[in-house]
């Protein structure tokens, strides 16, 4: 027996054998070029700046008929989220990962459309009265689909205790209109609630959410937010968006009030946008503002 023809007949047959069960790998990304102009008050230094994320995804079929996938997405370089997923078909998908919209509360954290950056972004308000503390790094995550009901469940062990959240979502109330409600834990820190209505006709969308925050610690002041936008949908390419928030900062303080017009323009793998947003009374402090107009040209591959 040829001892070297049998040694190339066995390697021939793992590789074949590793390749039929081998996943697909999929590479993705996107550069962005962002020019800001912001208030007077703050130290802009260079306005321009440039941003670039990549994300890898690899899946691969299991016997049982389930899929298994992962997702890796570093910004600048950085790391940034990873997830694995195991999907089972029509009992759902199980997570596990630090990416916050995957699963449970923070996935529906802000449903408000855009066109761009949301009404509080790049200004000093950050996200005052959203209901997204539950913590998502290790998180383990369900997702499921029961008589048109969405379900999602979110768990995370962090120092402050463990964090728990779910949510619920109603795509077809009425043709065209979502509703949902999602609860979270933030281990000892606080207890946040949301609740939002969504309705879609033809090329405009439109939402309202409400979110409240009850801080756990005596002397912390609790928060409730009221977020509503519409965007419009005025060619396959071109979609701008207007948007409020009014939050309660709580007790001894005014309501902080943010407002913020967003228009995106897409050609091909290139997209241009542009926002301007405006807070007033950041923080709940009387008088303190924040405004910010920004300009990117985003290409994606």
């Amino acid at each position: 027996m040829n001892m070297k023809k049998l040694g190339l007949t066995a390697l021939a047959g793992s590789l074949v054998a590793s390749s039929a069960f081998a996943g697909a790998l999929d590479v993705t990304g996107s550069s962005k070029i962002t020019y800001a102009s912001q208030h007077d008050s703050e130290v802009t230094g260079n306005p321009f700046s440039m941003s670039t994320g990549v994300t890898f995804a690899g899946s691969g079929d299991l016997d049982n008929g389930g899929t298994m996938s992962y997702t890796l997405t570093t910004d600048n370089v950085a790391f940034s989220s990873s997830n694995i997923k195991l999907d089972m078909g029509d009992s759902g998908s199980i997570h596990f990962g630090n990416a916050s919209s995957v699963a449970g509360q923070k996935k529906y954290a802000d449903v408000v459309p855009t066109a761009g950056e949301q009404v509080y972004d790049d200004v000093d308000a950050t996200d005052n009265g959203l209901a997204d503390n539950v913590s998502n790094t290790n998180m383990l995550g369900y997702n499921g689909s029961f008589g048109g009901l969405t379900v999602s469940l979110g768990w995370a062990k962090d120092s402050g205790g463990a964090d728990s959240s779910w949510a619920v979502e109603y795509p077809d109330l009425i043709d065209g209109m979502t509703i949902g409600f999602s609860m979270g834990e933030n281990g000892a820190s606080s207890d946040d609630t949301s609740a939002w209505v969504k309705y879609t006709s033809g090329a405009i969308t439109a939402a309202w959410q409400r979110s409240e925050v009850d801080y756990v610690a005596s002397g912390t002041n609790d928060e409730e937010s009221n977020h509503i936008g519409i965007s419009f949908a005025m060619n396959d390419s071109l979609t701008v968006s207007v948007g409020r928030q009014e939050v309660d900062m709580g007790a001894g303080k005014v309501d902080e009030e943010s407002t913020g017009v967003a228009a995106s323009y897409t050609m091909g793998s290139m997209t241009v946008a542009a926002h301007t947003n405006k807070t007033d009374d950041v923080g709940g402090t009387s008088g303190s503002e924040d405004s910010v107009t920004e300009v990117s040209v985003a290409f994606a591959f």
